[in-house]
């Protein structure tokens, strides 16, 4: 995942403010809570230590930047809001890079730990690949309307039965479920193709 090699002002884009858009009332982007309540600063600062550590780069305050965005995360972490406003605080930090190095890792890193704890019920599968596109959208190298779509469609349930057109997950493959197995799996027939592919039904997602 890309991460930006020096510090920014304070004043870069994104300063603090939550985007208005996507994610509709039944989304559950729209989930409140006090998401960071229990994230510190001196978290925030450990996992870009960590990040650096593995990266070979020098832990580091940005000295334009560090000071103000520590107080003003641990000033606004109690507070309530939507996952989707979460994402785009983590977001919003990033680009103010409070560290010298790492900052994109640092805030996606904390965006996929949340997205797996608040999702865990759902199949290891969807769930890899939602944390995946929240640490993508925090890291700046995924829009926001895109990851809204992955997050949402993946948590759509969706009940496989003989004639459901479907895709994978990636979209590489699309086709029509022909049968339901005793064991669990789906057998679905590619659109380019006449033989079956067995696949489990959490990797698969209804076709739009």
């Amino acid at each position: 995942m890309p991460d930006e090699t020096s510090p920014r002002s304070s004043e870069a884009t994104d300063g603090g403010g939550h985007r208005r858009g996507g994610g509709g009332d039944s989304s559950p982007l729209q989930a409140r809570a006090a998401f960071f309540a229990n994230w510190g600063w001196e978290s925030v600062t450990d996992v870009n230590r960590r990040a650096c550590a593995r990266g070979g780069a020098q832990h580091g305050i940005n000295s334009e930047a560090g000071t103000a965005c520590a107080a003003e995360w641990n000033r606004q972490r109690p507070a309530e809001c939507s996952l989707l406003e979460g994402y785009d605080f983590l977001k919003a930090f990033h680009r103010k890079a409070p560290f010298l190095f790492f900052n994109g890792n640092t805030f996606a890193a904390i965006g996929r730990e949340l997205t797996l704890a608040l999702f865990s019920d759902l199949p290891p599968g969807r769930k890899k690949e939602a944390s995946s596109a929240v640490a993508h959208y925090v890291a700046g190298v995924l829009d926001r309307e895109a990851m809204i779509a992955i997050v949402e469609e993946l948590c759509r349930a969706t009940a496989l039965v003989v004639g459901t057109r479907v895709k994978t997950m990636r979209g590489s493959l699309r086709g029509v479920i022909t049968r339901v197995r005793d064991d669990g799996r789906v057998a679905v027939r590619p659109n380019a193709g006449t033989s079956e592919l067995l696949s489990l039904p959490e990797s698969l997602l209804p076709e739009d």
